[in-house]
């Protein structure tokens, strides 16, 4: 018996029926949303960010009465005063400062990385949780905690005299090598981070792929696992050098004011001097120098998650 083809008017019908809007509409549904999530944060960055931003560099171009107050005129004396020689001086010691802690935090940062890295999700949460929580109270209250035991009547030097290990208290603050030690120790997380989230994306077939063709660990850690992290070491660098050129505060701490950075330099110009269009000046070439970094970064292949 043949068999009677079923019709397919209903199925026909139905196609030519569907409203032919409901993809527009819910395109501008899409739409809609996406604004009402984007305007809120536009908002935001452009009150706290943009224009603070725009504020500094009109006034880096401002002039400076005798009592302090700013001047609505144009001039370039700012910037001329910003590469004077004294101020020069000021800057290669800042990046000389900046370049020693950066290095001290990498040297640390990466084998604490690596190990990390290397352990299970649990062993890492706990890790990580430990160079995190630190942060958490005050960085004042740390560097004090820092002078207690280093100072000349400190804690460590009070034990070395005891014991006969010493004659004389070691100067191990109120110096230069007293702000790079507090430059690392409060800038070490932000080292640490980056490098572990670029080990901790490496895949793991890579590595075992090298261990069955008979390379050492020494050779799949210096072809495979170090290029693979440059991205993380290069964002933990500008993340720890950015910052110690501006932390005005440890210098004063941990140095006893015997070296003046470039934070000390702008906080000096806006609370001291209160020539706030030379301080403005000095911001803005710092903020030219980190876009500058950040643009080698990216470069480089880096990509702004490994910064955060």
């Amino acid at each position: 018996m043949m068999e009677i083809p079923k019709n397919d008017f209903s199925t026909k019908f139905k196609k030519h029926t569907t409203p032919t809007n409901q993809p527009a509409h819910n395109s501008i549904s899409e739409k809609i949303s996406k604004w009402i999530q984007i305007i809120p944060i536009s908002l935001w960055m452009l009150l706290l960010v943009v224009i603070p931003l725009m504020y500094v560099l009109v006034m880096s171009f401002m002039s400076r009465n005798y009592y302090g107050g700013i001047v609505y005129k144009f001039t370039l004396n700012n910037y001329v005063q910003v590469f004077n020689w004294q101020n020069l001086k000021i800057y290669g010691q800042s990046i000389w400062i900046g370049l020693m802690s950066t290095i001290i935090c990498l040297l640390i940062a990466y084998p604490f990385a690596l190990f990390t890295a290397q352990k299970g999700p649990i062993a890492k949460m706990i890790l990580i949780t430990l160079v995190i929580v630190p942060s958490v109270s005050n960085s004042l209250v740390r560097l004090f905690s820092w002078i207690t035991l280093l100072r000349r009547t400190g804690v460590i030097n009070t034990i070395l005299e005891k014991i006969g290990f010493i004659k004389q208290p070691l100067a191990m603050v109120y110096n230069t090598g007293g702000i790079v030690l507090g430059m690392s120790y409060l800038l070490l997380m932000f080292m640490i981070i980056p490098i572990f989230n670029s080990l901790d994306r490496i895949d793991h077939d890579l590595i075992e792929a090298a261990e069955d063709l008979g390379a050492s660990k020494w050779k799949i850690l210096q072809e495979i696992v170090i290029p693979l992290s440059m991205p993380g070491v290069f964002a933990g660098c500008i993340m720890v050098f950015i910052p110690s050129l501006g932390y005005f505060f440890v210098s004063d701490v941990m140095g006893g004011g015997t070296s003046i950075m470039m934070g000390n330099l702008i906080e000096n110009q806006f609370q001291v001097s209160r020539n706030w269009p030379f301080g403005a000046a000095i911001s803005v070439m710092l903020i030219v120098l980190t876009m500058i970094l950040l643009v080698l970064f990216q470069r480089r292949g880096g990509k702004m998650d490994d910064l955060g």
